[in-house]
């Protein structure tokens, strides 16, 4: 998914729908894209896995570890750190499609991997970090 499609927008009228929860997302994200390119970085310099993860959510989740509290940010997403191979020892990734998700994991330098979770469902997103 492209960073253009987290605005939600009407392709036939151009104009924007109400609101999106990614609108938000996004806006977060901005706010959030130091901590977590540091904690991208963290985990790859320790060895922990060369695929940090990244969960953005609006409720209690039990997946990764918390970085970043909605609640004590005053922002509309918290953020859990984790990596690929929790996925896959937690069943959010099947073994067999390991591989598949190894192949299309984009540069964690350029950018960071967020599995954005909403009450329709959940889904992967590679939103970039802003150029310094």
């Amino acid at each position: 998914m492209d960073p253009e499609e987290l605005l939600n927008e009407d392709s036939n009228t151009g104009k924007a729908k109400t609101e999106s929860p990614l609108v938000s997302l996004e806006r977060d994200l901005k706010f959030f894209n130091e901590s977590i390119r540091e904690v991208a970085i963290e985990i790859m310099v320790e060895g922990l896995s060369h695929y940090p993860i990244f969960i953005a959510h609006q409720h209690e989740l039990n997946l990764g570890e918390l970085i970043l509290d909605r609640n004590d940010l005053n922002t509309e997403w918290s953020i859990h750190a984790s990596t690929l191979e929790e996925f896959v020892d937690k069943g959010v990734i099947k073994p067999v499609l390991k591989e598949r998700f190894v192949k299309s994991y984009k540069d964690p330098s350029e950018y960071m991997c967020i599995f954005v979770v909403v009450p329709e469902g959940a889904n992967f997103v590679y939103y970039p970090y802003p150029k310094q």
